[in-house]
């Protein structure tokens, strides 16, 4: 996974792998810095180890404690996921996007947590 901001944007590019177990084969995601409403590094509040009962995965790929990607309906809304780490979360909160949350292991995570949280 390739993560850059870029002219006001975040840019998410997942390589085929990434995709292929996302079920995700759009092109480069691209997120105006406006559209994100947070961003942190913490565990998200949801286990990615365990689908819980409130969590609906369509499409994507879930095995415990491997991998949770794709998107998933909660009760918070649409979020996309592709987590294969207990570490290097990044978490956006966002608004006027497709998705309301993107939860995502990436290197450097504290990094471009830093570097959007002064862009923005």
């Amino acid at each position: 996974m390739h993560v850059t901001i870029n002219s006001n944007k975040l840019c998410i590019e997942l390589n085929f792998w990434e995709k292929l177990w996302a079920l995700q084969f759009n092109y480069t995601w691209q997120i105006p810095l406006d559209h994100i409403e947070r961003v942190t590094t913490t565990a998200p509040s949801s286990n990615w180890k365990t689908l819980i009962w409130k969590e609906v995965k369509l499409p994507g790929t879930f095995v415990p404690g491997v991998i949770k990607a794709g998107t998933y309906y909660t009760d918070q809304g649409r979020e996309f996921w592709y987590v294969t780490d207990d570490k290097n979360y990044l978490i956006l909160d966002l608004k006027n996007e497709f998705y309301q949350k993107v939860i995502l292991t990436v290197e450097q995570n504290q990094l471009l947590a830093e570097q959007l949280n002064l862009e923005r």
